[in-house]
């Protein structure tokens, strides 16, 4: 039998599936190693388990991305650094540096003894940075206005004119100009309103210093320390620096100079300290010394003022010149105006009338005629001259300024008594026809210098009108011997009779006797031409018939006797051409005249034009003012009586 045991009999083992064997070599991992992958087919099939796709395409598509990015960049990084760089690096240039004109100081103007009669003070000029003025500079949009409202009462300008430039079409611009040479007393006040809003700005976030784009660049300002004295002869100078009238504009290129220029590196409207500065620097203008004598300049105008303002006259002229080198000293003009303030000033005075205005001398030209009969030898200062009340001539009637019964005149009496139908007897002589003696009086007048530019070479000078002899008219070939149906301007009619007290050398007229380079070295004005224009015989002839005008008791030159010196005149009153109708309205009235008589020195001739109060006769309104010059000329250059007495030649003569 068995024997049952009450012992557990032990557990059997029940053996596993199957392990795939391990590839040689392949080690156990160890404690948390990654579990090895199951097969696709395993991970497949375990249901409700989410697995992630292949980032492989997603790579791609960035990489691609960025190498198109990187591809921009290289291509653009090439365009700027290679195709563009030149245009690139000309901007960067463009807007790191600034570069500006160095104004050239003008040169001064004199008068003969070295007084100053135009100057150059300091000056400048106020610009501005309009890219300054942005919001994105200042970071509010009314910079400009604020600016304006501040700038405008210094300046004397309209807010919305400075506006306008601190706010330009063009956002790029970075120089305009508010205000050109304004004095430093005028910047200094902008300086200050700049210092006080930084300052404030510093304290107070607020505060905007609406002027830091505000800049001033040093010039010269041009003053006339005699105000309108000679302004006529000196002329002005423009907005642009250059000269706008007289000798500032005929001169211009030896006052200008040449400007120079300045260029620098800038940060904020601020030149860099430590970069360098690239510099051309300005040469100075010449100083132009003129023939005028200032205080004879001031007798001129001064006398010309009075007598204009007294007869109500359009205007006047005066010119003093020195017989014997043709030297202008003076050239006065009323009304004038002040260079100085150009606002104030009217066109119709600006400029130099005495040079520019054309007008019939009247009977201050009957010397030229007596001239060419003396120097033909057609007659003598004896020479006995019936002359009517009335002379038919052509297809007119000509009378004398007064009616008279038949006068019995010598030549000298002709020109003494100023007779217009004594002057045509005795022209009439120049030829055996009327044509003939028009063409020898018309070579005397262009020798005199009548339809020629005087020689001045003045901006603006009239050479006045002289027609050929075969183009007068009937009434011209006898009203010419007298100063009608011809024109001149005053220098022209000066120069006449400083040619006769010249011994008939006649000298071009000159205003300049010559330049200071900014070497110092002075440089004398070239030698004026000479021409003989009538022998010295007839010219001493001449003098002493003229001395008769003024000295006899039956001359029309009375009232520019000087005591103490002999004084040789002539007097006229034309019929004056209105420029605004071209007919005639009013009268020119004149006198011309040189001393000492038999030793000339000074030659002084007046002209005024429609005088409206009071006489218009040359020898009652003019002869006061050639007296009055006259005599103020030879104080000044000292200029002795000779003491000698005048030639008493005869007026008329008993039939």
């Amino acid at each position: 039998m068995t024997e049952v045991s009450d012992r557990e009999p032990p557990r059997r083992r029940v053996p596993g599936p199957a392990r795939p064997a391990r590839p040689a070599g392949r080690r156990r991992p160890g404690p948390g190693a990654r579990p090895p992958r199951r097969p696709a087919a395993s991970r497949a099939a375990a249901p409700g388990v989410i697995r992630l796709g292949s980032p492989r395409p997603r790579l791609r598509m960035v990489g691609l991305a960025l190498t198109l990015v990187l591809i921009a960049f290289v291509v653009r990084l090439l365009q700027v650094q290679a195709v563009d760089a030149s245009t690139y690096a000309a901007k960067a240039e463009q807007n790191r540096y600034v570069g500006y004109t160095l104004a050239a100081e003008r040169g001064g103007i004199t008068d003969r003894d070295g007084v100053a009669l135009a100057t150059s003070e300091d000056a400048y000029n106020i610009t501005a940075d309009p890219t300054l003025f942005n919001r994105k500079q200042l970071k509010i949009d009314d910079g400009p206005e604020q600016a304006a409202a501040l700038l405008a009462p210094i300046l004397g300008q309209e807010q919305d004119a400075i506006v306008k430039k601190l706010r330009p079409a063009d956002e790029n611009l970075r120089y305009v100009v508010l205000a050109n040479r304004q004095t430093p007393q005028v910047w200094k006040q902008i300086k200050d309103l700049k210092t006080a809003l930084s300052t404030k700005a510093e304290t107070d976030p607020s505060t905007v210093n609406v002027l830091g784009g505000v800049l001033a660049v040093p010039t010269s300002k041009r003053v006339y320390p005699n105000g309108d004295l000679a302004a006529g002869i000196l002329g002005w100078v423009n907005a642009e620096g250059k000269g706008g009238g007289g000798v500032e504009q005929q001169l211009n290129g030896l006052l200008a100079g040449k400007d120079g220029k300045i260029r620098y590196a800038q940060s904020g409207g601020r030149q860099v300290p430590t970069v360098g500065s690239t510099e051309t620097p300005a040469v100075p203008g010449s100083d132009v010394e003129l023939t005028i004598d200032r205080d004879i300049q001031w007798a001129a105008q001064n006398a010309i003022t009075e007598q204009v303002e007294k007869s109500k006259a359009d205007r006047g002229y005066v010119i003093v010149q020195d017989t014997q080198t043709g030297q202008v000293l003076a050239m006065a003009n009323a009304p004038g105006f002040d260079p100085n303030d150009l606002s104030k000033a009217s066109g119709l005075n600006m400029g130099n009338a005495a040079l520019q205005d054309a007008y019939e001398p009247g009977s201050t030209a009957k010397v030229m005629s007596m001239a060419a009969v003396l120097e033909e030898k057609a007659a003598t200062p004896d020479t006995h001259v019936v002359v009517p009340n009335r002379l038919h001539r052509g297809d007119r009637l000509f009378k004398d300024d007064i009616d008279h019964p038949t006068w019995y005149l010598t030549l000298n009496g002709v020109l003494a008594k100023s007779s217009n139908i004594g002057t045509i007897l005795a022209t009439g002589q120049l030829g055996k026809t009327q044509a003939e003696a028009n063409q020898v009086l018309y070579s005397y007048l262009r020798k005199f210098g009548l339809g020629s530019y005087s020689g001045l070479g003045f901006p603006g000078e009239t050479p006045g009108i002289l027609a050929g002899p075969d183009k007068w008219s009937t009434s011209q070939q006898y009203t010419i011997p007298f100063g009608q149906g011809v024109s001149l301007n005053a220098m022209q009619a000066a120069s006449v009779y400083s040619t006769i007290a010249n011994g008939g050398v006649r000298v071009d007229p000159t205003l300049v006797r010559g330049t200071k380079g900014p070497d110092g070295g002075f440089t004398p004005a070239a030698q004026p031409k000479k021409t003989r224009v009538v022998s010295a015989e007839t010219a001493k002839t001449l003098a002493r018939m003229l001395e008769s005008v003024v000295d006899d008791a039956e001359g029309t030159g009375t009232k520019a006797r000087i005591p103490g010196y002999r004084v040789a005149g002539k007097t006229g009153t034309a019929n004056r051409v209105d420029p605004a109708t071209g007919k005639y309205k009013g009268y020119t009235s004149s006198f011309a005249g040189f001393a000492p008589a038999d030793k000339p020195r000074v030659t002084v001739y007046c002209a005024i034009q429609n005088a409206t109060e009071g006489s218009y006769f040359g020898g009652q309104i003019c002869g006061p003012v050639y007296k009055q010059v006259m005599e103020f000329a030879l104080k000044t250059l000292q200029v002795p009586p000779t003491g000698a007495k005048a030639a008493k030649l005869p007026v008329a003569f008993t039939p």
